[in-house]
């Protein structure tokens, strides 16, 4: 028998995931599938448009799926920890139960309804795109040493600033071009204050946030609404459909016929990724965030570089927040971020101040939400409220350790100057 001190940090955690998994398994298996009164059928779509179809539709009895996916959840969950007792990686085994998991809940959920599965996984894409752009614009600034609050303000501020001129133009181009830098203006008040004097980061970005808040307002019902056949009834961009890979089944639609806002977040997250692990630049924007002092010895300006990627920072998030207006509506609303930038900062916490972390956590995110709109949607019995807790409930359990260890860089929202930081 093997102990748990055999094992390293990290594999306990990774035991405590699945274990937490295997239990939620087998309470869906005894609740929904052994329990159930009815084998209404659930049926779930997966075509949307004229891509090629390998299943068109599937249709399983509710009692049948939940028994079926709640049983793989439980084999994903056993086979990971005995892949960890083989010192090998629980990934797959943690990817199955926790799909599974799902599936089972959803056959359970939808019984006698349909779930347009396709559509679903696509919304929530739609949904992940500002919380990638917003979590990739923390990720910028926390590996660099400043924390970033003001991402709401800067989503905002893109929002606004690209609805408005794509209005007054009539071109979603130009709307796409200045929202990054309406982001950038408030990243400038952001580095300015934060790295050259030195003022608290954390209330500076709520004070930015607030200010973005006020203004985006002020003008809204002053200009916006007054004038709205000319200022606020902008053009929004079409969907491009990638000749080929548009045409897959399922991935497809979800992932290659979309915006060209979605296409640049493809791009710029895998240039984060690379840049932020392979040059120069990335290893001097870790080491500041890291060691500052260890940086500044070896010549580094750690201020400058700061500032620097703030600025690139705002213009990552403003371009997220155009996806609020040119992106879908084309119009700007009141408020209309929701509070997506706190959102993708949970997400960056979630991830693990890692590009592809922020990501995946952005996209649960998004499907959570996607998943109790098209629940209350189809009239599924269950208070979307509860959905809605979903991606919470997950950033607690990942800052409570439990999938892993999260700290964020040593050095985040510590001033520096050149004999000490403070």
């Amino acid at each position: 028998m093997l102990s748990l001190k055999s094992f390293t940090a990290t594999q306990r955690r990774q035991i405590g995931l699945l274990t937490v998994l295997l239990v939620i398994a087998i309470f869906e298996f005894a609740s929904f599938g052994l329990n159930n009164s009815h084998n209404d059928p659930t049926t779930f779509g997966f075509t949307l448009g004229n891509e090629w179809v390998l299943i068109h539709k599937w249709v399983i009895g509710s009692q049948n799926g939940a028994y079926l996916f709640s049983l793989l959840a439980v084999i994903g969950a056993v086979g990971g920890l005995f892949l960890i007792r083989g010192k090998k990686s629980p990934a797959a085994g943690t990817a199955i139960a926790g799909v599974a998991l799902m599936m089972g809940f959803l056959c359970w959920a939808a019984a006698g309804k349909f779930i347009p599965l396709t559509g679903m996984l696509q919304g929530s894409l739609l949904l992940a795109v500002p919380l990638v752009f917003g979590s990739m614009s923390g990720l910028l600034c926390e590996r660099s040493g400043v924390i970033n609050i003001a991402i709401e303000g800067q989503l905002l501020a893109g929002a606004f600033a690209s609805g408005v001129v794509a209005s007054l133009t009539h071109k979603t181009t130009w709307g796409l071009l200045v929202a990054p830098l309406a982001g950038a203006l408030i990243s400038l008040l952001l580095a300015t204050f934060a790295i050259k004097f030195s003022v608290d980061q954390v209330i500076l970005g709520f004070v930015l946030n607030v200010l973005v808040i006020g203004l985006t307002d002020f003008l809204y019902k002053k200009l916006l609404i007054p004038y709205q056949s000319t200022w606020n009834s902008g053009p929004s961009f079409s969907h491009i459909e990638i000749p080929l890979l548009g045409k897959l089944p399922i991935l497809g639609p979800i992932f290659f016929n979309q915006t060209i806002i979605v296409y640049l977040m493809y791009l710029i997250v895998s240039l984060i990724t690379y840049s932020l692990f392979k040059t120069k630049w990335g290893l001097r924007t870790r080491s500041v965030g890291e060691h500052p002092t260890a940086a500044d010895s070896v010549g580094i300006d750690v201020n400058k570089l700061r500032f620097r990627n703030v600025l690139i920072a705002g213009l990552v998030s403003g371009l997220g927040g155009a996806y609020f207006t040119i992106g879908s509506v084309g119009s700007f609303g009141k408020e209309m971020t929701a509070g997506a930038g706190f959102i993708a900062l949970a997400a960056l916490i979630f991830g693990k101040w890692t590009p592809m972390g922020a990501v995946s956590a952005a996209l649960l995110f998004g499907f959570a939400d996607n998943l109790q709109g098209t629940l209350s949607i189809i009239g599924v019995s269950i208070p979307s409220e509860f959905m809605l807790m979903i991606p919470y409930v997950a950033t607690i359990i990942a800052v409570s350790g439990l999938v892993g260890r999260v700290r964020a860089p040593k050095a985040d929202g510590i001033h520096y100057s050149r004999g000490g930081s403070h």
